[in-house]
């Protein structure tokens, strides 16, 4: 097999050799035509015979020098254009220093038109064949026989992406037939780009559309912001055209190497009319290099996606700590076969059980935890909160004190703005975990515990987007509890690389708020979904009011009472400022609530971390201070 494919590549290599050897001499003799116009005296011609095959022989030989034929010509470039050009230069050169070198009566002695023809004949031909050969395979079978039965797609951006989209449509027009773009960029307008026309602006699109009735519509700018998309989505809705996108940024850098086959469906994130997070996670994330991370519930939304990302980066070892083994397996395999991560060690363990935290975190001696591992689906919770306080709070202080004891420099805690002023046995379980924490950087100064809050992520198991998905599938209704409710999102890739810097940020006991933009109300994203699956709100799929559940808020908050914002020197990230929580008091805390979930008492417990949360929001009873008086912290960058 291997002989094969070696023996397959040198006939290639050979078959391209040849055609420049045909293309030189072409070169070569049509110098001394133009050179001698209108005929060659004897003597020069007698000079071409003699010298042409030397002369074809040695400029192969410098192309293959300079690797020109380990080039795929479809794929042909200006980098490849730009090699050419020195390799033709370098044979030139040589060929002049040869004809020079030589005495005056030899044969090889070359006019010097001839010389500056040659060069630029050769250049043209050889280079120019590649290009050929590229533009006849992109563009297989073009005109009426092309068109009859593929898809038209018009592509909104003419910039890199879009030229890149229009190019592989070419060279697969199974997949349809580029018919012009759309772009925003005024110095565009009008003029034919990668050989299709600017046909106007998304303003315009209604107009375009209209024109050329194209099949489908891909947006090809991978930093489009929702508005722009949620403009094309609208226009080719009415129209009943298919729209597709290509990804994100961050999607297109993770992703695999096939361009189209990474072009998908508009997704709801695509809509949200925010402009999407930009974080450069190499530079961010480069205090995880060479470190020993630990990540909890490393199986999770938010878990999962921390351990992409710290992989990226380069950790020495990252530590997989998860309870349900099934998601254990498949975060490990994805590290290991998708990602060629080989230093992730799964560990199934339950951060409940404080003697096997003790243990997991003196074997692997963590740099850096990232405590993700939480209950967050808040009917649920009500229904259970002795298990909401014992995962979300006790664990929270078991695994905190194992990284204090094992000497960790930054434990980094994910939390949730349903801890602030919490009216749910969630989000008080979760506000515990932020006290615990401060505490516990009371109890272990070396270590910097750090909080990071933030709202709902889109996608995550259990958010409402894949809930409204179901339901949309399902043919209705959608159901809302409110249709005044607005909710914070984020995207989950958006939401781990602010965790990440905000870990570089902590230097113990803050407590950063990610900014996630305006809030987004619940009703406009159910309409979005539906309208995005090609169906009509009201129409096609209903939307039912079913009323709030016990607890549930109209809109969520960031910051308590008691804390003030303040600005840090990464972008999209607040510190909540606030006097210092008394340590001791959080203890005497603790123990109350760890004595009832022991105890397994449902009612009592509730009641309890229902009080403490609104000690908590009045501040009077925990802090010693006020959020004006609470000191500002020193960030570490």
């Amino acid at each position: 097999m291997r002989a094969r494919i070696a023996s397959s590549v040198a006939l290639h290599r050979a078959a391209q050799a040849t055609v420049d050897a045909c293309m030189v001499a072409v070169a070569y003799s049509m110098a001394y035509v133009l050179r001698f116009d209108p005929s060659i005296p004897h003597r020069y011609q007698v000079l071409l015979f003699e010298s042409a095959a030397f002369v074809v022989v040695g400029k192969v030989a410098v192309f293959a020098l300079f690797r020109l034929y380990h080039r795929l010509w479809r794929f042909v470039d200006q980098q490849d254009f730009e090699q050419i050009l020195k390799a033709v230069v370098t044979a030139s050169v040589a060929l002049v220093a040869i004809s020079y070198a030589i005495p005056s009566k030899a044969v090889l002695h070359l006019p010097r038109g001839v010389i500056a023809l040659d060069f630029l004949l050769t250049l043209g031909l050889v280079g120019g064949v590649r290009f050929l050969v590229r533009a006849v395979l992109e563009r297989p079978f073009r005109g009426a026989i092309a068109r009859r039965g593929a898809r038209e797609v018009l592509i909104v951006g003419a910039g890199n992406g879009g030229q890149l989209v229009a190019a592989e449509l070419r060279r697969n027009p199974d997949l349809g037939v580029p018919i012009g773009f759309v772009d925003d960029d005024p110095r565009k307008q009008g003029i034919r780009l990668a050989g299709l026309k600017v046909e106007g602006t998304t303003d315009q699109l209604p107009r375009v559309l209209d024109g050329a009735e194209p099949d489908e519509v891909i947006i090809a700018i991978p930093s489009a912001p929702g508005v722009l998309r949620q403009k094309v989505v609208t226009a080719c809705r009415e129209r009943g055209i298919q729209v597709r996108t290509l990804p994100t940024v961050f999607e297109l850098l993770s992703g695999g190497v096939e361009l189209m086959r990474q072009v998908r469906e508009v997704q709801v994130e695509d809509v949200l009319g925010r402009e999407p997070i930009r974080v450069e996670i190499d530079r961010v994330g480069a205090y995880l290099s060479g470190q020993v991370v630990l990540v909890t519930g490393a199986g999770g939304s938010i878990g999962s996606e921390l351990c992409r990302q710290i992989a990226r980066v380069g950790a020495k070892r990252l530590v997989l700590v998860e309870n349900a083994e099934n998601s254990l397996f498949e975060i490990r395999r994805e590290l290991e076969h998708d990602r060629h991560f080989s230093r992730a060690l799964a560990v199934l363990a339950d951060c409940k059980d404080a003697v096997r935290m003790g243990e997991v975190f003196q074997e692997h001696q963590p740099d850096v935890v990232f405590h993700a591992a939480a209950y967050k689906h808040v009917p649920l919770m009500e229904e259970n909160p002795v298990e909401a306080v014992r995962n979300n709070a006790v664990a929270t202080r078991i695994v905190a004190a194992a990284a204090g004891n094992a000497g960790a420099n930054r434990f980094v805690l994910v939390s949730t703005d349903k801890a602030v002023a919490p009216t749910t046995v969630m989000g008080a379980s979760k506000s515990l975990a932020e006290w615990a924490l401060e505490a516990a950087h009371h109890r272990f100064p070396q270590t910097a515990f750090t909080t990071v809050r933030f709202g709902n992520v889109l996608g995550s198991s259990g958010s409402v987007v894949p809930i409204f998905r179901r339901q949309i599938a399902a043919g209705g209704p959608v159901t809302l509890t409110d249709p005044a409710m607005t909710r914070y999102f984020m995207t989950i890739p958006e939401a781990v690389q602010l965790i990440i810097r905000s870990g570089a940020l902590g230097t113990g006991g803050d407590v950063y708020v990610l900014e996630m933009g305006d809030p987004v109300r619940i009703v406009d994203l159910a309409r979005n979904m539906i309208r995005l699956a090609g169906l009509e709100p009201d129409l096609d799929v209903a939307i039912e009011t079913i009323g709030r559940r016990p607890g549930e808020k109209i809109h969520e908050e960031l910051f308590n009472p008691d804390e003030r914002p303040l600005p840090t020197p990464a972008e999209k990230i607040v510190a909540a400022v606030r006097a210092p929580i008394d340590s001791d008091w959080v203890e005497e805390a603790f123990a109350r609530v760890e004595e009832l979930v022991y105890a397994g008492d449902a009612k009592a417990l509730a009641t309890t971390v229902t009080a403490l949360a609104e000690a908590r929001s009045g501040a009077g009873a925990i802090g010693d201070g006020s959020p004006e008086t609470a000191p500002a912290p020193e960030w570490s960058t």
